[in-house]
């Protein structure tokens, strides 16, 4: 009834310490997740893998979700050239469709 569901979180200091008290202290895993109340062996082991490779700023938390890219940057307002070439594309399709719409008309 009272159980925990779901995965259990652990805040930077309590990562932090637990690291550093198997990696430099030498203290054995059983020891350091008791001391914690570490529920799993897989969290601790990858604590100290990361603390080992890049050291306590290894451990602060990620960014949660996908990384903004491409498409959060405004477009760049478009050049006079540019608005005049839209202009002129589009009174050409203008031209042609009623063109097309006379010949039409005459049959």
């Amino acid at each position: 009834m009272g159980e925990r569901k779901g995965n259990r979180t652990y805040d930077y200091e309590t990562k932090l310490a637990a690291a550093r008290d198997h990696v430099e202290h030498g203290l054995t895993k059983a020891e350091v997740m008791a001391r914690y109340g570490i529920a799993s062996i897989a969290p601790l082991e990858r604590w100290c893998r990361e603390y080992r490779a890049g050291g306590p700023e290894a451990l602060h938390p990620k960014p949660k979700g996908r990384p903004k890219g491409a498409r959060s940057r405004p477009k760049p307002a478009p050049t006079r050239e540019q608005i005049l070439e839209e202009e002129i594309a589009f009174l050409r399709a203008k031209v042609a469709y009623l063109d097309g719409r006379g010949a039409l008309l005459q049959l």
